[in-house]
């Protein structure tokens, strides 16, 4: 198949999709191998930065996603807040997920030292955060992890573009201190 005409296929699959499409169904609609549909993907990936709509990547998952940089005026055109109705909690809690994923909710708990509940519940209805798993434990809990909508959410095209955590956590401070730095990156991520 011509590269062109797989781009635009592609293109209009990601554009009907009502979730992430990854590279294996894309690869099996077009009965083309995976490596040629990642490289096409790749590409528009770089065709659309700049540009109105964005084409975002998480692991093999790929989306097509409105600029983060025009949030305002979406947000305006439909008439809702899409990033002020975070509580402050709920950011730590996103903050300890994006870092630690993939982690159980006691495990957040333990971090934050409060119930985590509500807030977890919270990220998933949202879209932000989902079940990547369970572990292996005494009544496997469930893990939680970030989606493409946090990609989208937060303006990221990947998450290779969140800061390193070991450059924001110090490793001798307390969960205290690490849940407070967390906390502070994603709030500058959101601003």
């Amino acid at each position: 198949m011509p590269e062109n005409k797989l781009k635009t296929i592609i293109e209009s699959i990601l554009l009907v999709a009502e979730k992430p499409v990854s590279i294996k169904e894309l690869a099996t609609v077009t009965a083309v191998q995976m490596s040629e549909v990642q490289k096409a993907a790749s590409e528009l990936i770089e065709n659309y930065k700049g540009k109105g709509i964005r084409i975002i990547k998480k692991g093999d998952l790929l989306h097509i996603v409105s600029a983060p940089e025009n949030s305002d005026y979406i947000a305006k055109y439909l008439n809702e807040e899409l990033r002020s109705d975070i509580s402050k909690a709920a950011l730590e809690t996103l903050a300890i997920i994006t870092y630690k994923q993939p982690v159980t909710r006691s495990e957040v708990e333990e971090i934050r030292g409060v119930n985590s509940d509500y807030l977890v519940r919270n990220l998933m209805i949202r879209g932000l955060i989902g079940e990547v798993g369970r572990k292996e434990a005494v009544g496997k809990p469930i893990l939680y992890g970030t989606t493409v909508e946090f990609l989208q959410h937060f303006g990221l095209e990947n998450e290779d573009q969140l800061p390193n955590i070991d450059d924001i956590v110090s490793p001798e401070k307390g969960a205290d201190d690490q849940s407070e730095e967390l906390l502070v990156v994603v709030e500058d991520t959101v601003e």
